[in-house]
């Protein structure tokens, strides 16, 4: 199975699965846009085994690139773990305090972020796609656990995974306004005469957000593989069809 781990201790387990070639569909994660969803459900038992829980212990959700937040809770359990009709609808973010849960987040070139709260045992997984950065998921979801949950933002532990780097995150100026009219991403946009195009850091976006919203930056861990560009990831920009990866976390106890 191709993980990268972000934790993996006794308490938590965190990480990112990549494609395999070995594994049906390359080990595409993502029932809603598989060949086969046997295929599927095989690649994350596998998972599932090697992380030590139980393909029902998977909550996933219907992402829409919006801002929804759900607040997992135990009769979440196996939400959209082998059939996607099951999966929590129109979210894009998921947290919880509750152990033995595997909040699940796909991607194949969004931003992927993972959060942790060692004190209060809190997990949280977030899509931010370019979509969800200019509708500000991720301080509107930091926003909802600082004033709801009282988590001080300095003492959550951040993991950016892998996404579409600024090279290949190519767009019009209707896009690159809408990161401009935030107001605090300008040094993120490039725009290149000879294309006409605009590019922009999506993942630095992310990682701004979460400065701003109170992360410390030392505590803000990413990877900056470009998922148009790695051999064993998925990139939707690549490839209309391909797969996806799963961004995880789980707290064991």
């Amino acid at each position: 199975m191709n993980i990268k781990y972000w934790l993996n201790n006794k308490r938590v387990v965190a990480g990112m699965t990549f494609a395999d070639d070995t594994a049906p569909e390359r080990n595409n994660m993502a029932l809603h846009v598989c060949r086969e969803e046997s295929d599927v459900r095989e690649n994350r038992t596998k998972l599932s085994e090697q992380l030590g829980c139980n393909l029902m212990d998977f909550v996933c959700t219907n992402q829409t690139h919006g801002t929804n937040i759900h607040h997992v809770v135990a009769a979440d359990r196996g939400r959209g773990a082998a059939t996607a009709n099951t999966a929590i609808p129109e979210t894009d973010a998921l947290y919880t305090y509750e152990p033995g849960l595997l909040l699940c987040c796909f991607t194949a070139d969004c931003v992927p972020v993972i959060l942790y709260h060692e004190g209060s045992g809190f997990t949280g997984t977030i899509h931010s796609g370019w979509q969800g950065t200019v509708k500000e998921i991720t301080p509107k979801f930091l926003d909802r656990i600082q004033t709801r949950e009282k988590l001080l933002p300095e003492e959550l532990t951040v993991f950016l995974g892998a996404a579409l780097g600024a090279a290949r995150f190519e767009v019009d100026e209707d896009v690159s306004s809408q990161y401009s009219k935030l107001g605090y991403l300008d040094d993120l946009i490039t725009y290149r005469s000879e294309s006409g195009k605009y590019h922009i850091d999506n993942q630095m976006a992310v990682r701004r957000q979460c400065e701003l919203a109170g992360i410390r930056p030392d505590r803000i861990f990413m990877d900056r593989t470009c998922t148009y560009d790695g051999e064993d990831c998925f990139s939707y920009r690549r490839n209309k069809e391909c797969g996806r990866h799963m961004s995880f976390i789980m707290r064991r106890a």
